[in-house]
């Protein structure tokens, strides 16, 4: 008897699939985060947007990103489609709008213009060429460390290429007879020479 009473309050599993679109909805947007809150589990979509997991009926799920506003779906009770329900989500950005600041080191636009007017900097026509060096710059931009944007988005494409290695190992090209081929057909073609 007290197995039937288990049995009758166990909720129902779906598998819950889905694609996370930007706003272009060009293509899926990976890395964002797919969670249950109560239950401490999710995932993240892959490199295409996809994303597939298991969950109860009636779960609240958050679908969330850097920059967007999280969204919520509730499981329903009894799914149409059976045992799985298929999501489309386009993620909305989440815009934050900042007071306008004016800041003037100068009490009055009299007081900026006698200050300009006042300056006496010394002129040299070999220094403005100095630091317009190309190889300088060249130099200075390949040494240049990685900015936030640039940070995150190698953070998400680990996090990603972490994602899609845990079953499965990642294949080499070189290993591959048909790339062979491939490569050897474009050397003969000459697709390779310098123009």
């Amino acid at each position: 008897m007290s197995e039937c009473v288990f049995a009758q309050g166990k909720k129902h599993i779906i598998q819950l699939t889905g694609i996370v679109v930007g706003e272009d909805s060009l293509s899926g947007a990976p890395g964002v985060h797919v969670y249950v809150p109560k239950a401490g589990r999710g995932t993240t979509t892959n490199g295409l947007g996809y994303f597939s997991m298991p969950v109860l009926a009636s779960d609240s799920i958050v679908i969330s990103a850097v920059g967007y506003k999280k969204q919520k779906y509730i499981v329903p009770e009894i799914p149409e489609n059976g045992d799985h329900i298929t999501l489309l989500v386009e993620l909305v950005t989440d815009v934050t709008y900042l007071e306008s600041v004016q800041i003037m080191a100068f009490p009055t636009e009299e007081f900026f213009k006698e200050a300009v007017l006042a300056l006496n900097l010394p002129i040299d026509a070999g220094s403005e060429n100095e630091h317009l060096n190309a190889d300088l710059l060249a130099y200075m931009a390949s040494v240049a460390p990685m900015d936030a944007a640039m940070n995150y988005r190698n953070y998400m494409n680990d996090q990603i290429y972490f994602q899609n290695d845990k079953f499965m190992t990642r294949v080499n090209p070189l290993l591959n007879p048909f790339r062979w081929a491939q490569l050897i057909k474009s050397i003969k073609n000459g697709d390779f020479k310098k123009k």
